[in-house]
């Protein structure tokens, strides 16, 4: 069995493990790793499926909860699945994780399960108030497989919530941030509709998240995600933050890259950046 999140480990060390050679590749690795070191201690490795991008931001996210965020407390947050399909028929195609020896019911039923799980799991680990039993509650959770893809699931769906609400804005005439208008421009997924049969429907299956994906996860989930990416060392998206354009109350989680597919994540802030 894999770990979903290993323990630990000292993030220079785990540099010189995975990076050992002379080459021009590894030691750009090794300046850029030198560079997050300057800020977080250790590294936790995240287990490489196509959900590492749901993983490393939700862990993150979960790590440092102190409360409920504003849209999760909302009365009609669970009646999202059921509000979106009398709009749109197309969201019956929705392609659910199977999970073995179960048998699925009426897809919003499925994704309100889903929702309320994300609630009540943000809910308790949020009012932890002790790092060491939070952190153990985050560990905990991410050992339980049944239960961290139903959070992936519903993490999918509130992007394509997002989606469609920005995709409607924008036909409105609204102004929408500029990845929006990314998002939507590509040939395969020029609405919400296609955005789910080509993209949101085939993450943690064939595929993971793509960069314009990311700025639609930060939206969804109302989070600032700051991201290392380590091969860029030395250029001006060395640090990249989805969305770009900070958000000024929003929370910031911390994700590291080396090649924008698979992202672990940095821990332990060093005590000076604290300060």
């Amino acid at each position: 069995y894999k770990l979903s999140v290993s323990p630990e480990m000292d993030i220079m060390e785990y540099c010189r493990k995975e990076w050992r050679g002379n080459t021009p590749v590894a030691k750009r690795m090794r300046k850029g790793y030198e560079a997050v070191a300057q800020k977080f201690a250790s590294i936790r490795r995240i287990r490489g499926d196509n959900y590492c991008a749901f993983r490393a931001t939700l862990f993150q996210a979960l790590s440092q909860a102190t409360q409920l965020p504003r849209w999760l407390q909302s009365e009609d947050f669970t009646m999202l699945p059921e509000n979106l399909l009398s709009k749109y028929d197309w969201i019956k195609q929705w392609q659910l994780k199977q999970k073995p020896g179960k048998k699925m019911g009426e897809i919003s039923d499925e994704i309100k399960e889903y929702l309320i799980l994300l609630r009540k799991k943000w809910k308790n680990i949020s009012e932890i108030k002790d790092p060491l039993e939070k952190q153990e509650a985050c560990d905990k959770l991410f050992k339980n497989e049944e239960e961290e893809y139903s959070l992936y699931e519903a993490l999918k769906f509130l992007m394509l919530n997002t989606a469609i609400e920005l995709y409607n804005a924008d036909k409105s005439g609204r102004r929408v941030p500029v990845f929006s208008w990314l998002l939507f421009a590509r040939d395969t997924s020029s609405n919400p509709c296609q955005l789910m049969h080509n993209h949101l429907n085939h993450i943690g299956h064939s595929g993971g998240l793509e960069q314009v994906e990311m700025f639609l996860l930060a939206y969804a989930l109302q989070y600032t995600i700051q991201v290392y990416r380590l091969y860029k060392y030395s250029t001006d998206e060395f640090i990249t933050l989805y969305p770009n354009d900070l958000e000024e109350d929003w929370p910031v989680v911390t994700l590291i890259t080396e090649d924008d597919r698979h992202y672990n994540i940095p821990v332990r802030m060093c005590q000076e950046t604290m300060l």
